[in-house]
């Protein structure tokens, strides 16, 4: 768990450097949402370069996919893709390297363009696993802000219908959209009670703690008859003071002072963990 604390860091390093070559992208969501995506990938999913055809590997969704560079990041770490090859390539005309998840590229399951797919279509996932008896687990990510689509809650209406218990949905709970507060422009408050009225099975952590998210997802597996959703409490810009909590981060490239800030940032709390 102590490496995986530390990979979370350097695998943030990894995303800067992707958004800074290709000249823009999510950075403020990508950070937050850094611990999630490394317990899952490393310590969770049946998932690896040589499964991407197992009819039994688990499936990820990145439906907030704006926060792609993360994924990327995280997707080169573990071998389904190249670092040099993704930053050097990133955004650039003709790339398959874009903004937001190409089911094109290896590890990627389905495109995420618009907001409000996501859940729905997991829920058809583990819906076919199901029928087939498969022992696929499908993991999808959302944002709070994009909870304001009405598609995501009759994917939540759906999941819980058909007992998918093979089904866990996490929200990269920061509070923050490109608008400014998630209270303010679409408040989800009480949104552990709303979830629970769906018939969820609700854990409520602290979506930067590694050690809280690797709980929730092991605690997951054990729950029988209803879907899980994990409400990941988490800091938008996660990892430098100059990003976190601020709403223009939601997309902001980063000047060279900045950057050379966040990233000095970064590499002091990646080798606090890492003991160095």
């Amino acid at each position: 768990m102590e490496n995986l604390k530390a990979l979370a860091y350097k695998l943030r390093k990894d995303t800067v450097n992707i958004i800074m070559a290709g000249g823009g992208g999510h950075i403020g969501g990508d950070m937050s949402v850094m611990e999630v995506l490394t317990d899952l990938y490393f310590r969770q999913m049946q998932a690896a370069p040589d499964r991407t055809e197992d009819p039994n590997r688990d499936l990820f969704i990145m439906s907030k996919g704006h926060a792609m560079e993360s994924l990327y990041a995280v997707l080169c770490e573990k071998g389904f893709l190249d670092l040099e090859d993704v930053t050097a390539r990133f955004s650039k005309f003709g790339s398959p390297y874009i903004g937001h998840p190409n089911n094109k590229l290896p590890g990627i399951e389905m495109n995420s363009g618009s907001l409000g797919h996501g859940l729905p279509v997991a829920v058809g996932m583990a819906l076919a696993a199901k029928m087939d008896k498969r022992p696929t687990r499908v993991y999808v990510v959302t944002g709070d802000g994009e909870l304001a689509e009405g598609s995501n809650w009759e994917g939540f209406m759906s999941g819980a219908m058909y007992k998918l218990d093979n089904l866990c949905c996490i929200i990269d709970r920061n509070r923050l959209q490109i608008s400014g507060s998630t209270e303010d422009v679409m408040a989800l408050d009480d949104l552990v009670g709303k979830l629970k009225a769906f018939n969820w099975h609700v854990i409520s952590i602290d979506g930067n703690d590694m050690d809280a998210v690797d709980a929730a997802f092991e605690e997951a597996k054990t729950v029988k008859g209803m879907p899980t959703v994990i409400v990941a409490n988490t800091v938008k810009g996660k990892g430098s003071p100059i990003m976190e909590n601020k709403a223009g981060w939601h997309h902001h490239l980063p000047n060279a002072e900045e950057c050379e800030a966040i990233m000095k940032d970064l590499e002091a709390k990646r080798k606090e963990l890492a003991n160095e």
